[in-house]
Protein backbone atom coordinates (compact mmCIF):
# COMPACT_ATOMS: atom_id res chain seq x y z
CA UNK A 1 0.00 0.00 0.00
CA UNK A 2 0.97 3.61 -0.58
CA UNK A 3 0.04 6.67 1.50
CA UNK A 4 -1.07 9.78 -0.38
CA UNK A 5 -0.99 13.29 1.12
CA UNK A 6 -2.63 16.09 -0.84
CA UNK A 7 -3.04 19.82 -0.31
CA UNK A 8 -6.01 21.19 -2.25
CA UNK A 9 -7.49 24.67 -2.64
CA UNK A 10 -10.70 24.67 -0.51
CA UNK A 11 -12.95 25.38 -3.50
CA UNK A 12 -11.68 22.27 -5.34
CA UNK A 13 -11.46 19.80 -2.48
CA UNK A 14 -14.75 18.21 -3.50
CA UNK A 15 -13.24 17.36 -6.91
CA UNK A 16 -10.33 15.59 -5.25
CA UNK A 17 -12.63 13.63 -2.95
CA UNK A 18 -14.75 12.54 -5.92
CA UNK A 19 -11.64 11.25 -7.67
CA UNK A 20 -10.44 9.33 -4.62
CA UNK A 21 -13.86 7.83 -3.92
CA UNK A 22 -14.22 6.85 -7.58
CA UNK A 23 -10.94 4.94 -7.86
CA UNK A 24 -10.66 1.26 -7.05
CA UNK A 25 -8.02 0.49 -4.42
CA UNK A 26 -8.34 3.78 -2.47
CA UNK A 27 -9.41 3.78 1.18
CA UNK A 28 -8.87 5.45 4.57
CA UNK A 29 -9.74 8.86 3.13
CA UNK A 30 -9.48 11.74 5.61
CA UNK A 31 -9.91 15.50 5.17
CA UNK A 32 -8.60 18.28 7.44
CA UNK A 33 -10.24 21.53 6.22
CA UNK A 34 -7.90 24.51 6.27
CA UNK A 35 -5.07 22.59 7.95
CA UNK A 36 -2.43 23.36 5.34
CA UNK A 37 -0.47 26.61 5.63
CA UNK A 38 2.18 26.54 2.86
CA UNK A 39 0.53 26.31 0.42
CA UNK A 40 -2.76 27.17 2.07
CA UNK A 41 -5.61 24.75 1.61
CA UNK A 42 -7.27 21.59 2.82
CA UNK A 43 -5.15 18.60 3.83
CA UNK A 44 -6.31 15.27 2.41
CA UNK A 45 -4.95 11.84 3.34
CA UNK A 46 -5.69 8.42 1.92
CA UNK A 47 -4.17 4.99 1.41
CA UNK A 48 -4.14 3.32 -1.98
CA UNK A 49 -3.04 0.08 -3.57
CA UNK A 50 0.11 0.44 -5.61
CA UNK A 51 -1.84 -0.71 -8.67
CA UNK A 52 -4.13 2.32 -8.39
CA UNK A 53 -1.41 4.94 -8.00
CA UNK A 54 -1.05 5.89 -11.68
CA UNK A 55 -4.74 6.62 -12.15
CA UNK A 56 -5.05 8.61 -8.94
CA UNK A 57 -1.93 10.68 -9.60
CA UNK A 58 -2.94 11.33 -13.22
CA UNK A 59 -6.39 12.55 -12.18
CA UNK A 60 -5.17 14.93 -9.46
CA UNK A 61 -1.94 16.06 -11.11
CA UNK A 62 -3.32 19.60 -11.44
CA UNK A 63 -2.53 19.92 -7.73
CA UNK A 64 1.13 20.19 -8.72
CA UNK A 65 0.40 23.81 -9.67
CA UNK A 66 -2.33 24.68 -7.15
CA UNK A 67 -1.41 22.56 -4.15
CA UNK A 68 0.79 19.58 -3.39
CA UNK A 69 1.05 15.82 -3.98
CA UNK A 70 3.20 13.50 -1.85
CA UNK A 71 3.35 9.70 -1.95
CA UNK A 72 5.16 7.39 0.45
CA UNK A 73 5.38 3.65 0.96
CA UNK A 74 3.54 2.11 3.92
CA UNK A 75 5.73 -0.45 5.68
CA UNK A 76 2.92 -1.78 7.85
CA UNK A 77 -0.83 -1.45 7.40
CA UNK A 78 -3.24 -3.12 9.84
CA UNK A 79 -6.66 -2.43 8.36
CA UNK A 80 -9.43 -4.61 6.93
CA UNK A 81 -10.43 -1.68 4.71
CA UNK A 82 -6.89 -1.52 3.30
CA UNK A 83 -6.88 -5.27 2.71
CA UNK A 84 -10.16 -5.03 0.80
CA UNK A 85 -8.91 -2.09 -1.26
CA UNK A 86 -5.73 -3.94 -2.21
CA UNK A 87 -7.72 -7.05 -3.12
CA UNK A 88 -10.14 -5.02 -5.27
CA UNK A 89 -7.36 -3.32 -7.25
CA UNK A 90 -6.54 -5.18 -10.48
CA UNK A 91 -3.22 -6.96 -10.80
CA UNK A 92 -0.44 -7.36 -8.27
CA UNK A 93 1.42 -4.61 -6.45
CA UNK A 94 4.85 -5.87 -7.47
CA UNK A 95 3.80 -5.72 -11.13
CA UNK A 96 2.57 -2.12 -10.98
CA UNK A 97 4.93 0.65 -12.03
CA UNK A 98 4.31 4.04 -10.42
CA UNK A 99 5.49 6.10 -13.37
CA UNK A 100 5.64 9.44 -11.55
CA UNK A 101 7.85 7.87 -8.87
CA UNK A 102 10.08 6.30 -11.53
CA UNK A 103 10.43 9.63 -13.34
CA UNK A 104 11.49 11.36 -10.12
CA UNK A 105 13.89 8.56 -9.19
CA UNK A 106 15.73 8.56 -12.51
CA UNK A 107 15.95 12.34 -12.40
CA UNK A 108 17.53 12.14 -8.93
CA UNK A 109 19.96 9.43 -10.08
CA UNK A 110 21.17 11.66 -12.93
CA UNK A 111 22.55 14.36 -10.66
CA UNK A 112 26.29 14.59 -11.15
CA UNK A 113 27.18 14.90 -7.48
CA UNK A 114 30.51 14.58 -5.68
CA UNK A 115 29.16 11.45 -4.01
CA UNK A 116 28.45 9.83 -7.39
CA UNK A 117 31.93 10.67 -8.68
CA UNK A 118 33.54 9.46 -5.44
CA UNK A 119 31.70 6.13 -5.50
CA UNK A 120 32.49 5.39 -9.14
CA UNK A 121 36.14 6.44 -8.72
CA UNK A 122 36.60 4.30 -5.60
CA UNK A 123 34.88 1.37 -7.32
CA UNK A 124 37.18 1.66 -10.35
CA UNK A 125 40.27 1.79 -8.10
CA UNK A 126 39.12 -1.31 -6.24
CA UNK A 127 38.64 -3.03 -9.58
CA UNK A 128 42.12 -1.92 -10.70
CA UNK A 129 43.68 -3.32 -7.54
CA UNK A 130 41.66 -6.49 -8.01
CA UNK A 131 43.03 -6.85 -11.54
CA UNK A 132 46.63 -6.36 -10.45
CA UNK A 133 46.32 -8.74 -7.49
CA UNK A 134 44.13 -11.21 -9.40
CA UNK A 135 41.49 -10.91 -6.67
CA UNK A 136 37.94 -11.77 -7.71
CA UNK A 137 36.73 -10.66 -4.27
CA UNK A 138 37.89 -7.09 -4.90
CA UNK A 139 36.41 -7.10 -8.39
CA UNK A 140 33.02 -8.25 -7.11
CA UNK A 141 33.20 -5.59 -4.38
CA UNK A 142 33.87 -2.95 -7.01
CA UNK A 143 30.90 -4.17 -9.05
CA UNK A 144 28.57 -3.81 -6.05
CA UNK A 145 29.91 -0.35 -5.18
CA UNK A 146 29.48 1.13 -8.67
CA UNK A 147 26.58 3.66 -8.91
CA UNK A 148 26.22 3.66 -12.69
CA UNK A 149 22.96 1.72 -13.05
CA UNK A 150 20.88 4.74 -12.06
CA UNK A 151 22.02 6.59 -15.19
CA UNK A 152 21.44 3.48 -17.32
CA UNK A 153 17.88 3.19 -15.99
CA UNK A 154 17.36 6.89 -16.77
CA UNK A 155 18.50 6.30 -20.35
CA UNK A 156 15.99 3.45 -20.66
CA UNK A 157 13.17 5.64 -19.32
CA UNK A 158 14.18 8.50 -21.61
CA UNK A 159 14.14 6.22 -24.67
CA UNK A 160 10.73 4.83 -23.70
CA UNK A 161 9.15 8.26 -23.22
CA UNK A 162 11.16 9.91 -26.03
CA UNK A 163 12.63 12.44 -23.64
CA UNK A 164 15.83 12.99 -25.54
CA UNK A 165 17.19 15.54 -23.08
CA UNK A 166 16.92 12.89 -20.37
CA UNK A 167 18.81 10.43 -22.58
CA UNK A 168 21.45 13.07 -23.21
CA UNK A 169 21.83 13.75 -19.49
CA UNK A 170 22.16 10.02 -18.83
CA UNK A 171 24.90 9.66 -21.43
CA UNK A 172 26.68 12.72 -20.03
CA UNK A 173 26.50 11.39 -16.47
CA UNK A 174 27.88 8.01 -17.54
CA UNK A 175 30.60 9.54 -19.70
CA UNK A 176 31.80 12.00 -17.06
CA UNK A 177 31.59 9.40 -14.30
CA UNK A 178 33.64 6.80 -16.15
CA UNK A 179 36.09 9.42 -17.43
CA UNK A 180 36.76 10.64 -13.90
CA UNK A 181 37.01 7.08 -12.57
CA UNK A 182 39.42 6.00 -15.29
CA UNK A 183 41.53 9.16 -14.95
CA UNK A 184 41.92 8.78 -11.18
CA UNK A 185 42.64 5.05 -11.44
CA UNK A 186 45.12 5.70 -14.24
CA UNK A 187 46.92 8.27 -12.10
CA UNK A 188 47.14 5.89 -9.15
CA UNK A 189 48.35 3.05 -11.39
CA UNK A 190 50.92 5.36 -13.00
CA UNK A 191 52.29 6.33 -9.59
CA UNK A 192 52.36 2.66 -8.55
CA UNK A 193 54.36 1.87 -11.68
CA UNK A 194 56.82 4.63 -10.83
CA UNK A 195 57.22 3.20 -7.33
CA UNK A 196 57.92 -0.21 -8.80
CA UNK A 197 54.82 -1.84 -7.34
CA UNK A 198 53.58 -2.88 -10.80
CA UNK A 199 55.23 -3.25 -14.18
CA UNK A 200 54.42 -4.20 -17.77
CA UNK A 201 54.15 -7.88 -16.80
CA UNK A 202 51.58 -7.32 -14.06
CA UNK A 203 48.70 -8.13 -16.38
CA UNK A 204 50.37 -11.02 -18.21
CA UNK A 205 51.31 -13.63 -15.62
CA UNK A 206 48.83 -15.55 -13.45
CA UNK A 207 45.80 -13.42 -14.30
CA UNK A 208 43.68 -15.97 -16.10
CA UNK A 209 40.76 -15.56 -13.67
CA UNK A 210 40.25 -11.89 -14.51
CA UNK A 211 40.74 -12.17 -18.27
CA UNK A 212 36.97 -12.33 -18.76
CA UNK A 213 36.95 -8.55 -18.27
CA UNK A 214 38.83 -7.94 -21.52
CA UNK A 215 37.30 -10.74 -23.59
CA UNK A 216 33.75 -9.71 -24.48
CA UNK A 217 31.76 -12.30 -26.45
CA UNK A 218 28.16 -13.29 -27.10
CA UNK A 219 27.79 -14.41 -23.50
CA UNK A 220 28.82 -10.97 -22.29
CA UNK A 221 26.00 -9.43 -24.30
CA UNK A 222 23.46 -12.01 -23.12
CA UNK A 223 24.44 -11.41 -19.48
CA UNK A 224 24.08 -7.67 -20.04
CA UNK A 225 20.60 -8.18 -21.51
CA UNK A 226 19.52 -10.29 -18.54
CA UNK A 227 21.07 -7.88 -16.04
CA UNK A 228 19.40 -4.87 -17.65
CA UNK A 229 15.99 -6.57 -17.54
CA UNK A 230 16.44 -7.63 -13.92
CA UNK A 231 17.74 -4.20 -12.95
CA UNK A 232 14.76 -2.32 -14.36
CA UNK A 233 12.36 -4.82 -12.77
CA UNK A 234 14.03 -4.34 -9.39
CA UNK A 235 13.79 -0.55 -9.70
CA UNK A 236 10.14 -0.46 -10.81
CA UNK A 237 9.03 -3.08 -8.28
CA UNK A 238 10.98 -1.51 -5.42
CA UNK A 239 13.08 -4.64 -4.87
CA UNK A 240 16.42 -3.05 -4.05
CA UNK A 241 17.92 -6.34 -2.86
CA UNK A 242 17.64 -7.76 -6.38
CA UNK A 243 19.64 -4.82 -7.73
CA UNK A 244 22.76 -6.06 -5.93
CA UNK A 245 22.65 -9.19 -8.09
CA UNK A 246 22.52 -7.00 -11.18
CA UNK A 247 25.65 -5.13 -10.10
CA UNK A 248 27.51 -8.41 -9.62
CA UNK A 249 26.42 -9.68 -13.04
CA UNK A 250 27.99 -7.07 -15.30
CA UNK A 251 31.59 -5.92 -15.64
CA UNK A 252 31.18 -2.20 -16.33
CA UNK A 253 33.25 -1.00 -13.36
CA UNK A 254 35.88 -3.79 -13.66
CA UNK A 255 36.29 -2.94 -17.35
CA UNK A 256 36.92 0.71 -16.49
CA UNK A 257 39.45 -0.22 -13.78
CA UNK A 258 41.20 -2.71 -16.05
CA UNK A 259 41.41 -0.14 -18.85
CA UNK A 260 42.97 2.44 -16.52
CA UNK A 261 45.64 0.03 -15.27
CA UNK A 262 46.36 -1.20 -18.80
CA UNK A 263 46.82 2.40 -20.00
CA UNK A 264 49.25 3.11 -17.18
CA UNK A 265 51.26 0.02 -18.19
CA UNK A 266 51.07 0.79 -21.92
CA UNK A 267 49.17 -2.43 -22.67
CA UNK A 268 46.93 -1.03 -25.40
CA UNK A 269 45.37 -4.31 -26.66
CA UNK A 270 43.97 -4.85 -23.16
CA UNK A 271 42.66 -1.28 -23.13
CA UNK A 272 40.71 -2.00 -26.31
CA UNK A 273 39.25 -5.19 -24.91
CA UNK A 274 38.16 -3.44 -21.70
CA UNK A 275 36.57 -0.56 -23.60
CA UNK A 276 34.64 -3.00 -25.79
CA UNK A 277 33.47 -4.93 -22.73
CA UNK A 278 32.24 -1.69 -21.16
CA UNK A 279 30.36 -0.70 -24.31
CA UNK A 280 28.80 -4.16 -24.74
CA UNK A 281 27.54 -4.19 -21.15
CA UNK A 282 26.02 -0.72 -21.26
CA UNK A 283 24.40 -1.31 -24.67
CA UNK A 284 22.91 -4.62 -23.58
CA UNK A 285 21.46 -3.19 -20.39
CA UNK A 286 19.95 -0.18 -22.16
CA UNK A 287 18.33 -2.37 -24.83
CA UNK A 288 16.78 -4.88 -22.44
CA UNK A 289 15.88 -2.26 -19.82
CA UNK A 290 13.96 -0.21 -22.39
CA UNK A 291 12.20 -3.35 -23.65
CA UNK A 292 11.09 -4.27 -20.12
CA UNK A 293 9.71 -0.77 -19.50
CA UNK A 294 7.83 -0.95 -22.81
CA UNK A 295 6.23 -4.25 -21.81
CA UNK A 296 5.30 -2.87 -18.39
CA UNK A 297 3.75 0.21 -19.96
CA UNK A 298 1.78 -1.50 -22.73
CA UNK A 299 0.81 -4.92 -21.43
CA UNK A 300 0.77 -5.17 -17.65
CA UNK A 301 -2.48 -4.12 -15.89
CA UNK A 302 -3.04 -0.67 -14.47
CA UNK A 303 -5.55 0.71 -12.01
CA UNK A 304 -9.22 1.14 -13.03
CA UNK A 305 -12.02 3.37 -11.82
CA UNK A 306 -14.98 1.76 -10.10
CA UNK A 307 -17.32 0.63 -12.81
CA UNK A 308 -14.90 1.28 -15.69
CA UNK A 309 -13.76 -1.38 -18.11
CA UNK A 310 -10.29 -0.08 -18.93
CA UNK A 311 -7.55 1.52 -16.90
CA UNK A 312 -5.65 4.65 -17.67
CA UNK A 313 -2.16 4.29 -19.05
CA UNK A 314 0.77 6.58 -18.38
Amino acid sequence: MLHLRLISPPDRTHEVIEVLEGCTGVTNIAVLPGAARAPRGDLIFCDMARESANEVIDRVNWLEQEGSIAVEHIDLSISRAAERAEADAPGEGDDAVVWAALAQRVDDDLRLTWAYLAFIAIAAQLAGIGVVTNSLVLIVGAMVLGPEFGAIAAACFGLLTRRWRLVGRAITTLAIGFAVAIAITFACAFVSRGLGWIDARSLDIGHEEVQFIVKPDRWSFIVALLAGAAGVLSVTAGKSSALVGVFISVTTIPAAGYAAVAMALGNWPEVGGSALQLAVNIAGMVISGTAVLYVQRRIWPQGMSRGSSAGTRP
